[in-house]
């Protein structure tokens, strides 16, 4: 894990073509499919500038917030100042999570899992996540895929552009491994028409469905729902995001942390 802190500053402009709001309903139509807790305290894992949990706490979910880089959590932050929506925010490593109690639903999107440099990482946040789910809580995230790191990433360059900054966004693909490391280069226009340069980088890295599958079931999970690229189909060999959807079956608070 890594980066953010330069990039935060230009997040929500440079990912504006996300519909935060059809993702939430998305994942609203998953949970109520599948939930059989009683309460209705979310967890939004690696929530970033906190849009995911804006819309699931409009949609009626108790939100707690959780990310590990303070610029993020200061934009989530000023949006709950100005929506007045009651969600807590944590600044916590989500391989260190530590909360109060237990949450009927976890959600953890936009290939926050990618972000793991290991198997044994993202182990850790399984368990943790097992840890903290009540019996039965669900969890629900979602992984860019080994086709997405080879062909989509791969060793390309791409280029966005909004009316205050410039981004050349720089990839270079470890085909061994497929980690693709990112450098993602910035230009900001000034007031006197100059551009100012910063610069951030990052890594993520694809893992195997049998992987996942694997560390869900040693973890305490159940994997019980299965998507491809935000939809309700099966995944396919050119999916380029596969959506979990696994439930705990075992109290986590009754579980050994190592």
């Amino acid at each position: 894990m890594g980066g953010y802190s330069v990039f935060a500053r230009y997040y929500d402009d440079l990912t504006a073509n996300i519909d935060y709001q059809g993702r939430g309903r998305y994942f609203h139509e998953i949970i109520q499919k599948f939930k059989s807790t009683k309460e209705n305290i979310l967890l939004d894992l690696a929530c970033g500038t906190g849009s995911i949990s804006e819309v699931m706490a409009k949609l009626g979910y108790d939100v707690i917030g959780v990310d590990y880089s303070e610029e993020m959590l200061g934009m989530a932050i000023e949006k709950k100042f100005d929506s007045g929506l009651n969600i807590q925010y944590l600044c916590q490593d989500m391989r260190k999570l530590d909360m109060f109690g237990t949450v009927d639903v976890t959600i953890c999107a936009l290939d926050s899992i990618n972000h793991l440099s290991s198997l044994n990482d993202v182990k850790k946040v399984f368990e943790n996540v097992a840890f903290f789910s009540e019996k039965d809580g669900l969890f629900i995230f979602d992984v860019n895929t080994v086709y997405k790191h080879r062909n989509i990433l791969a060793n390309n360059t791409f280029t966005y552009e909004t009316d205050n900054v410039y981004c050349v966004w720089e990839n270079t693909l470890v085909p061994e491994t497929d980690e693709v490391k990112m450098n993602l280069e910035f230009f900001e226009l000034e007031e006197n028409g100059l551009y100012s340069r910063s610069s951030d980088c990052f890594s993520e890295k694809a893992y195997s469905e049998a992987d996942i599958e694997r560390l869900l079931g040693e973890c305490g999970f159940e994997v019980i729902a299965k998507y491809g690229d935000d939809t309700f189909d099966a995944p396919a060999e050119t999916t380029q995001r596969i959506v979990y959807t696994a439930r705990c079956i075992r109290n986590g608070q009754i579980m050994d942390r190592q």
